[in-house]
């Protein structure tokens, strides 16, 4: 494989410089363009500009722009990456400056391929371009799909599946154990019973074998699209007029991973659509998301031009079925991540596990689990999840912006950031920055977020620009509150009702904290782990 695409960037090179020659001999040379003032940076390659120093290295993506950003002295920093500029922000004034002070100017999404393919034209809700259809589709997650009061309907449902997860865990007791697995079902059931309704729950006593069949295989398929769409790889993404080599495969890639999903998503329609009726006349009950966007899709039915416009408002099928692919695949691989980091460095430091387990046991006792009312006085797990998101962004450099305008940005000198620039915010940099974490900021450390540990109030709601896992501004992701309460209250019952140690032969100091960079950031070997119950045997029988 490696060798295979070693040739087929070979071939790349060989092309490119070749029509480089013929251009320089059949197109005439442009005029000089005014001269902009852009943030300071590497030179880069013709053609490729600095794309190659980020594929070549055997570091992933977010340090080689940290260390490039350290090397130029420059927390906002510009490159060329292929055709476009990109300008990188790595400190935690300038994400503010950006996401805040700029955010409308930097509201856009690049065009990309996982966007147009896997997103059905841009219909979902991460990789739509700032319009109207944007404006819709964030109102409709605020108000409906991830609002307060519908988090708040699906508590129940994620109470019976985090006991699915600890009856699971109870039933491997002393056996190694591959954490993430366990952790993917987890949150896969979650999104699944709260997006498509219980039918579609695997696992526990709500979901049927059909159902549950389907679902594995869209997250063995969603497994494989995280692969295809890392951020970087994409060669022909960044030099468009290569695009059509698709040397990597990615793009190929992208269309058999679409085929799968479109077969799921329109499985799901279809079955939904047979009891629609039933559902709306009972009124009762709680509502999955497949419901509320169905009915958004009967009300605005009929008017094609519309739907073709490009400033349309209108919620079409395709739209509902690109809403599903961003709310599943954001709402399961991420959550799983950072419960797997979170683990893997409580493990690490023993210290941090026992006041973890201090604070369960003196708040929740010894005969119940812990339930999202406890979560206020909780402050060191939730801590713990904090930490963790700090040093382990799954999402290290966000999800890139796109500049709609020309815009100064005043960051010690005043920077020309050019309309069409692709814009990138380094937490994965800014979460290790002395100047923001002056205690040492490379260590895991909860403590910080408690009273007195100076980071103490710090959230991830967007308003603290140190802290941004899930981002800041407009194109904040709309369900951080869903996300929290879910990973926390994991982590609690996870801690509370298991003793955790590695396999017998494997010390701490061996533990691999390589990276894997895909669409998320998760561990590059996945953790093996053994469990002992904590609790009485009776509290991890099967769910209610």
């Amino acid at each position: 494989m490696e060798l295979t695409q070693a040739m087929s960037m070979a071939m790349v090179l060989v092309v490119t410089f070749a029509v480089l020659a013929l251009s320089s001999v059949v197109w005439p040379r442009r005029s000089r363009r005014k001269k902009l003032n852009l943030p300071p940076g590497p030179r880069g390659w013709p053609v490729f500009g600095s794309l190659l120093t980020l594929l070549s290295s055997p570091l992933p993506p977010h340090r080689v722009l940290a260390a490039l950003a350290a090397r130029h002295g420059a927390p906002l920093m510009h490159l060329k990456l292929g055709s476009f500029h990109v300008v990188v922000a790595s400190s935690e004034e300038t994400a503010r400056l950006v996401l805040k002070t700029h955010d409308l100017a930097f509201a856009d999404r690049p065009p990309t391929a996982f966007g147009e393919i896997l997103g059905y034209g841009y219909k979902g809700i991460v990789q739509t371009p700032y319009g109207p259809y944007w404006r819709m589709a964030r109102k409709l997650c605020a108000t409906e799909l991830f609002s307060t009061r519908r988090v708040e309907a699906f508590e129940h449902a994620r109470a019976q599946e985090m006991r699915a997860l600890t009856r699971g865990l109870f039933e491997r007791a002393g056996e190694d154990v591959q954490v993430k697995e366990h952790l993917l079902s987890f949150t896969m059931r979650n999104i699944l019973r709260m997006a498509l309704g219980e039918r579609w729950s695997s696992g526990g006593s709500c979901g049927s074998s059909d159902a549950a069949a389907a679902g594995e295989a869209f997250r063995r398929t969603l497994k494989e699209s995280f692969t295809v769409t890392g951020l970087l790889g994409n060669v022909g993404e960044w030099v468009p007029w290569l695009g059509w080599f698709d040397v990597q495969g990615y793009v190929r890639g992208m269309k058999k991973a679409h085929v799968m999903f479109d077969k799921f998503n329109e499985q799901i329609l279809v079955e939904h659509e047979k009891d629609y009726h039933r559902r709306r006349r009972a009124g009762t009950g709680n509502m999955d998301l497949v419901d509320v966007l169905l009915e958004l899709v009967a009300d605005d039915d009929g008017d094609k031009e519309e739907e073709e416009s490009p400033e349309t408002t209108t919620l079409t099928r395709d739209g509902v079925k690109a809403f599903l692919l961003d709310i599943i695949g954001g709402g399961t691989e991420t959550a799983a991540a950072i419960m797997e980091w979170a683990i893997v460095e409580l493990l690490r430091h023993p210290d941090a596990m026992a006041a973890a387990t201090g604070e369960l046991d003196r708040v929740v006792g010894n005969e119940r689990w812990a339930t999202e009312s406890d979560l206020p006085d909780l402050p060191y797990v939730e801590a713990v999840v904090k930490e963790t998101m700090r040093l382990h962004p799954v999402g290290p450099l966000l999800i890139p912006h796109h500049a709609r305008e020309d815009t100064v940005v005043v960051a010690g000198d005043c920077y020309d950031i050019p309309a069409g620039t692709r814009l990138m915010v380094n937490m994965w940099a800014v979460g290790r920055d002395p100047a923001s974490w002056p205690e040492s900021p490379e260590e895991f450390r909860p403590e910080r977020f408690l009273a007195g540990g100076g980071a103490e109030g710090v959230d991830v709601r967007g308003a603290h620009f140190k802290l941004l896992p899930f981002g800041a501004g407009r194109r904040m992701c709309p369900a951080y509150n869903l996300v929290m309460k879910e990973v926390v209250a994991a982590m609690a019952n996870l801690v509370h009702g298991f003793s955790w140690r590695l396999p017998d032969g494997v010390v701490a100091d061996d533990l691999s904290m390589e990276e894997f960079f895909g669409l998320n950031v998760s561990r590059k070997e996945p953790l093996l782990a053994v469990v002992e119950p904590r609790m009485p045997a009776h509290l991890y029988d099967a769910v209610d």
